[in-house]
Order: structure tokens, then sequence, then C-alpha cells
């Protein structure tokens, strides 16, 4: 294996593992900073952290075509969900446990596929239907907080309406995602951080202090936006399916992180939706790297006929599946498809 391969995978665990990190850190941090403050610090954070990074990267700034007013209607669209998301996690995480948050962010994946199968008519395979069903079954254990009473837990339902708005945003972003990364990173951070800073205010929410207030953007940088960072520079090598391969781990290293550091108690029930969510995830991961191309062969064929030479053309279709290795390969694609793993806030 080569240096360049190894080091993209590097990249591509470190992105998973940085973003892993915010839910745990976060849960220490709420104790002291309010759920919206600390949302906003945590955007604010990562587009000012990946504006630093653009200014000392011009050639990928260079490389791809800046916003225009066209892409209006869905930049607006991505930083009002990218307001109301993080919120709502941040919610999620102070009324439950850090372990379920991690786990429950990949609802994220149902969301996202299930919105483009109604608004892009997306062909979802049957390996991803099966996919959903399994994460849709371990988010509903997650989301109970006891058999004797079929209470819902308000953490949870906030975690999942955090990864409905995600999964709204994933396709609002999808329709800009040939444009700069990095404007589109910063526009995310800045202007959702900004919005939520002041609904924080009109909530009169009490602002941390100055070392509080760095902490939480330095998470934000690393577990936001350096790791969108790190995801990208990964994608370059490994290609966008296996780079989301790897990136699949981070809800379980978050989850690792919450038992190691939080001490949060393993239950049954727990165990039981780790196991279901991890089958659910593998699925995904297959659904990502096996792909559904399109192959037209064109046959050309001569014969003689009432003393005259017939050249006849004869062009078929058939689709197969096998595994792409890299994401710049040379096939026509039967269907419209989800750039990297569906539901992943990195597939800008």
């Amino acid at each position: 294996m080569d240096r360049q391969k190894i080091q993209a995978i590097l990249s591509a665990f470190l992105a998973a593992v940085f973003y892993s990190m915010s839910i745990p850190i976060s849960k220490v941090l709420l104790r002291t900073v309010g759920p919206t403050t600390m949302a906003a610090l945590l955007y604010l954070g990562a587009g000012i952290g990946i504006g630093i990074l653009s200014l000392c990267s011009r050639k990928d700034r260079e490389r791809s075509e800046r916003l225009t007013k066209k892409d209006l209607p869905f930049a607006v669209g991505m930083i009002v969900l990218d307001i109301a998301a993080p919120i709502l996690l941040m919610l999620g995480i102070v009324h439950g446990s850090s372990a379920n948050a991690s786990l429950l962010g990949n609802f994220e994946i149902t969301a996202t596929t299930v919105i483009a199968l109604l608004v892009y008519k997306e062909v979802v395979s049957g390996r991803l239907w099966l996919a959903i069903a399994l994460i849709t079954l371990s988010s509903i254990l997650l989301s109970f907080e006891g058999t004797d009473s079929l209470r819902f837990s308000y953490g949870s339902l906030y975690v999942l309406l955090a990864t409905v708005c995600w999964g709204f945003e994933n396709n609002c972003t999808r329709n800009i995602s040939s444009k700069n990364t990095f404007e589109i990173v910063v526009l995310k951070g800045v202007f959702s951080g900004l919005g939520s800073l002041v609904i924080a205010l009109i909530l009169k929410e009490k602002m941390p202090g100055i070392g509080q207030a760095a902490l939480a953007m330095l998470l934000g940088f690393l577990a936001y936006g350096l790791s969108i960072f790190l995801y990208i520079r990964a994608q370059r090598t490994l290609g966008a399916a296996k780079t989301s391969a790897y990136y699949a781990a981070a809800p379980f290293v978050g989850a690792f992180l919450s038992f190691v550091f939080l001490k949060e108690p393993l239950s049954w029930r727990y165990i039981a939706a780790l196991a279901i969510m991890l089958a659910g995830s593998a699925l995904v991961v297959a659904d990502t790297l096996i792909r559904q191309h399109e192959h037209l062969h064109v046959h050309t064929f001569t014969h003689t006929h009432d003393g005259s030479t017939h050249t006849h053309t004869v062009t078929h279709a058939h689709t197969h599946s096998h595994y792409v290795t890299d994401s710049r390969h040379g096939h026509r694609h039967s269907s419209k498809e989800l750039e990297g793993l569906p539901g992943s806030r990195h597939s800008s």
C-alpha cells in the first residue's frame, strides 16, 4: 500500500474520530453552556476555522465554481436547517444520554434517503431498504425509556428531529455540491452559527466565559470543520464510496467514548439496539460500495445481400453490480445517486 493511500485512510478515520468527539464533549460543556449557545459556538468555530484554512488553500478555492444567485434558495435552506438541527441535537444531549445520541445520529441516513426518494425520485435498492428498516428498529429501541411504560424519551425525540432536519439539509446541499466546498462550509458555519446566536440572545441564555466559548469553538472546528476538511482530503485518493465506509465508524466511536469517559451505564436495550444498528450500518456501507452501472455495448457487423454490402450497428445495454474502488471511473450510472454515504453531512 502506497504512502498516499495510507495517509488518506488515516484522514478518513481521523475525520470520523473528530466528529465522534462532538457529542460526548458537548455533553460535558452543556453543563454550563446553554444548548442554543453551544450550537452557535460549534458552527461558528467550524466556519471561522475552515475560512482560515481556505485562505491557505488557494488551489482548492480556484478548482471549483463559486455559488451564484441561482444557488441562493438551496444555500438559504441549508443555513436555516443548519440552525435548527444542532440546537435540537444539543437539546437531545441535555435530556438524554450521549451514547444514545451518537447512535441515533444514524437515523439521518433514513431521513436523507426517504426525502431523496420522495423529492428527487431516487432509486433505493432492496439492500438499502433493509438497512433503513434495521436503523429505524434500532432507533425505536433507543427512543423508549423502558418496557414497563412505553414513554417516549424527550432526548431521543430531539435527536431524531435533528436528523430529519439534517436529512432535508443534505438534500439542499446536494443541489450545490459541485460548487466550492470551502465556500459552502464557511457559509454553513458562519451564518448558521450567527443565526443560533441570535436565537440564544432572544431566549436570554447565559453567555459562557471566554475560556468555555473558546473551547466550544475549538470543538466545532475539530468536530465539524476539520472533520470535513480531512474527509475531503481522503476522498480525493480513496473515492467517495470508500471514504464513506471508513467514516461510518463515527457513531460507534462516539458511543464508545461516552461509555469510557462519561461512565454511562449499559442496558440490555442499548446492547440490542447497538447490534441492530451495526447490522444496518454494515448494509449501508455495502450499498455504498456496490453500485449499479449501465454499460452500453455497440456491435457492428457487415454482410453482403443482393450484391450490396450492408453494415449494421446493434446497441444494447445491461446492468450488473461490481465493487467500486475509486469514484473516478468512466461508467454511466443507471440511476441518480447521492454522493458518498447516504445521510452524511460530508457529502458536500
